[in-house]
């Protein structure tokens, strides 16, 4: 895959770079600040070169507040089908439920300090890059801390909210299944239930899993 990093610190910026380079990818870029971020991706996009995903800090100058969120948010609308992966030391809760609510796939947010595994983090790259979701719990944890109780989601049951929430996480059945410990059946069930309770109907167009999340977080 095609990467573009943004981060200010040189270190972190040239470690994920060797990392992702030693692993086979190719890092087209690397920035340190939001406003690098928007022109190197719209030059690499104009020159019919544009990257699959990019992986941004929040906090980037001038102001090391939240540059580089703002960035990811402005790239994901003019670049829908651009992969996002922001690595943060804190969830910015506005933007980071723009980005994700935003968008149907290709979305990641992830705390730096709970990145213990190099071939994980690598896999989360991979799989946002491909159009899939990489959610730290903690982020989903506080953005849907209090809509649990929201009308939308009233009608789940303790089990179905549990799912929904790991589901928001990016796990798939049989990660649910694993970290549940319950049968892929049950999983399955349940998955079906949350979609018939959120109203989502069978389409060749909408893809259910992603919509029950953006319900989740919408709520």
């Amino acid at each position: 895959m095609r990467v573009v990093i943004a981060e200010d610190s040189v270190l972190l910026r040239e470690g994920l770079t060797r990392l992702l380079n030693d692993r086979g990818h190719e890092v087209v870029a690397g920035v340190g600040d939001g406003e690098a971020l928007i022109t190197a991706v719209r030059r690499l996009a104009d020159a019919g070169a544009a990257p699959d995903v990019v992986v941004a800090d929040v906090r980037m100058p001038p102001t090391h507040t939240d540059e580089g969120v703002r960035a990811a948010v402005q790239l994901r609308q003019r670049y829908p089908d651009l992969g996002v992966l922001v690595l943060s030391q804190y969830v910015e809760e506005q933007y980071a439920t723009e980005l994700i609510a935003g968008s149907s796939r290709g979305i990641g947010y992830l705390l730096k300090d709970r990145v213990a595994d190099v071939g994980e983090f690598v896999e989360a790259v991979s799989r946002v890059a491909a159009g899939g979701t990489a959610l730290d719990p903690e982020v989903v944890a506080q953005l849907l801390g209090r809509s649990r109780k929201q009308h939308v989601l009233a009608g789940l049951t303790p089990r179905e909210g549990e799912v929904l929430g790991l589901m928001a996480e990016g796990r798939t059945n049989s990660a649910i299944a694993r970290q549940l410990l319950v049968s892929h059946g049950a999983v399955e069930k349940h998955v079906s239930n949350i979609f018939m309770k959120l109203g989502l109907a069978q389409s060749d167009t909408d893809h259910r899993r992603v919509l029950a999340v953006l319900t989740y977080l919408n709520s």
